[in-house]
């Protein structure tokens, strides 16, 4: 790929991770407004932690009322918050490859902080599942509130491209060093 070709697609890869982080707030709020899109026999839609709490009760959960469906909301965007901020940076990340920095000290600053909200991703989910499950659950009688607490193969694979997306970043970084000593003997 030509110098030209990586910057186009470099910006492009920029514009993609924004729309990818607005559709994936937007789409979590509208499962909790229209649950039976997260139903796995019609849409199957969901992201993570909804869909682990909806797939199953869309029928009920459409009755929520509009202060639970808010909460739902609120709860379950906690993790994907830190995963946008993950994903704003690899868009940083991108935008900074389209000017030509490939070894800037800023980009592995990036990358790492891509790593990190990954792994803060999973622990927020983690956490987050079960306040969810009892808020989901808290109007249901007596011996049918949940408490739900899940640790799936997709967060030990999330946890382990966390760690390695953060050892590349030092890697990186100290790329970017011998980069800039070499640059002061030209």
């Amino acid at each position: 790929m030509t110098t030209h070709g990586l910057v186009q697609f470099s910006r492009r890869m920029a514009t993609v991770t924004l729309i990818l982080i607005v559709a994936m707030l937007l789409l979590n709020a509208v499962i909790w407004v229209y649950p039976p899109l997260a139903e796995k026999e019609s849409w199957g839609l969901g992201f993570a932690l909804t869909e682990r709490q909806l797939s199953q009760m869309a029928d009920t959960a459409t009755l929520f009322p509009w202060w639970q469906k808010l909460g739902g909301i609120v709860l379950s965007s906690i993790p994907l918050l830190a995963l946008a901020s993950g994903l704003n940076h690899l868009r940083r990340l991108f935008q900074s490859y389209a000017r030509g920095e490939y070894f800037a000290r800023e980009t592995a600053e990036h990358l790492g902080k891509v790593g990190r909200a990954v792994a803060i991703w999973v622990l927020l989910d983690f956490l987050c599942e079960p306040m969810l499950s009892l808020w989901v659950t808290q109007n249901a009688p007596v011996g049918e509130r949940l408490l739900t607490l899940s640790i799936t193969a997709a967060s030990f694979v999330a946890l382990f491209l966390a760690a390695c997306i953060s050892i590349i970043a030092r890697i990186l970084a100290q790329a970017s060093e011998v980069d800039r000593e070499n640059r002061t003997f030209i």
